[in-house]
């Protein structure tokens, strides 16, 4: 009987890994991009700091995927000086016109819909959940997205002692809540999302190779 339910288990698991849909890669090869400008991030959370810490963690995995990635801080500046400081409006721009504008094969936009952490007396989960997708430089059609959410809470050690570990809870927890380190967080989901094969976009032409 327990043989059984362990092979039914099994088709199950089977039959759900095969329904997991691919992403579709005709429009990304095809116009095969080489460079990535990425412009300012769209921040849908409370957090105020979190576009300029975020944007601290984004160029390094995309570099390392193959691709040039312009100068963050430089993009932000340029198009400050051309009138779009404000994130939306630069995401509502046409992709063309910022791709003529700085010379890039196709525009990263990012979207911050959680920067958060959740308080709980004995525990804070910090959370970030982060919405990506990538435009055609000459026709503007979405050529890859990807939503990906991190979560992290705070082990906390025991001590031997009900009374000493939730108070030892209750210290970790208004520790993380007063000041959450949301960049690891951000730099694991970038990477998740970016991770090829999986969810992520294939390798650049300047993707370095071992030999």
């Amino acid at each position: 009987m327990n043989s059984g339910i362990k092979q039914l288990c099994l088709i199950v698991c089977v039959l759900a890994a095969g329904c997991a849909t691919p992403k579709d890669y005709t429009k990304f090869n095809a116009a095969s991009p080489r460079s990535l400008l990425i412009v300012p991030v769209v921040n849908r959370s409370v957090s105020v700091t979190a576009p300029d810490y975020f944007l601290s963690t984004i160029t390094i995995p995309l570099a390392e995927q193959g691709y040039y990635v312009f100068p963050v801080n430089m993009v932000k500046s340029l198009l400050e000086n051309d009138g779009l400081s404000d994130a939306n409006l630069v995401h509502a721009a046409p992709t063309q016109k910022l791709c003529e504008l700085f010379g890039s094969d196709a525009v990263l936009y990012i979207t911050i819909n959680k920067w958060e952490a959740c308080y709980a007396v004995f525990t804070t989960q910090v959370k970030v959940e982060l919405y990506y997708v990538i435009k055609d430089g000459k026709t503007g059609d979405v050529l890859w997205e990807q939503q990906q959410a991190m979560t992290y809470e705070p082990q906390n050690a025991n001590t031997g002692n009900l009374l000493g570990n939730l108070i030892a809870a209750a210290v970790t927890a208004a520790a993380t809540k007063a000041a959450p380190n949301y960049v690891p967080l951000a730099q694991q989901a970038n990477s998740k999302a970016f991770k090829y094969p999986g969810p992520g976009i294939p390798p650049g032409p300047y993707m370095k190779t071992s030999y």
